[in-house]
């Protein structure tokens, strides 16, 4: 069994309600974090997704060469305490993975970025200090702290995919907020998926 989907978008714009609904679909999905039911040699319980991508790259060139028996990663970034890893920004990665996965599809699920950076703002100081205090692709240390600059930052995220991926059929950007979001990812995929919903919504500001 190898990786059949990853998804590149950003944190608050859908990843968990994608973990989810990956997971109702019968494929076994990493989200963020290896759960210790989902546990392998390779990929040990508590350990970062992306820290594992690195790991990979960096031994063998497959950043998925530690993911085996896996079908899919929802969540691949980490921004905790000092470790700030950031896969689905790195081409280096990404071309890693197209390399050496034949057949892998590239997800990025998407929303307004306004609306991504308000969710950022409000989720467990991700945007108030967690970003600005970090080095992150694009968003050096000391910016991120506001709106404007979270909101350039998101949008330059994915511009830089439409980039790396134009002209190929591998790869889908979906709005997450679209009536018929699921639908796209399943014609994507060729998998239907059987359910779909809002997890891990603000309940201040009514965003996934």
């Amino acid at each position: 069994m190898s990786l059949k989907v990853v998804n590149l978008g950003l944190p608050k714009a859908g990843t968990t309600t994608l973990a989810r609904a990956l997971r109702r679909a019968s494929l076994h999905t990493l989200d963020h974090r290896v759960r210790k039911e989902h546990a392998t040699e390779t990929a040990p319980a508590g350990a970062f997704v992306g820290e594992l991508l690195y790991d990979g790259y960096f031994a063998t060139g497959n950043p998925a060469e530690h993911l085996v028996g896996y079908d899919a990663v929802s969540e691949m970034s980490v921004l905790h305490h000092e470790k700030s890893f950031w896969p689905q920004m790195d081409f280096a990665i990404i071309d890693g993975l197209r390399a050496h996965n034949p057949g892998l599809k590239f997800l990025a699920t998407w929303r307004d970025p306004f609306a991504i950076s308000q969710s950022m703002l409000a989720w467990s100081n991700l945007g108030t200090t967690r970003l600005p205090r970090a080095d992150v692709p694009g968003l050096p240390k000391g910016f991120g702290e506001t709106t404007s600059e979270r909101v350039r930052w998101i949008e330059g995220h994915y511009a830089h995919l439409d980039a790396i991926f134009a002209g190929t059929d591998c790869f889908l950007r979906v709005d997450i907020t679209r009536d018929d979001a699921p639908n796209l990812i399943g014609q994507f995929l060729e998998r239907d998926l059987p359910w779909w919903g809002h997890l891990n919504r603000n309940p201040e500001r009514d965003v996934a």
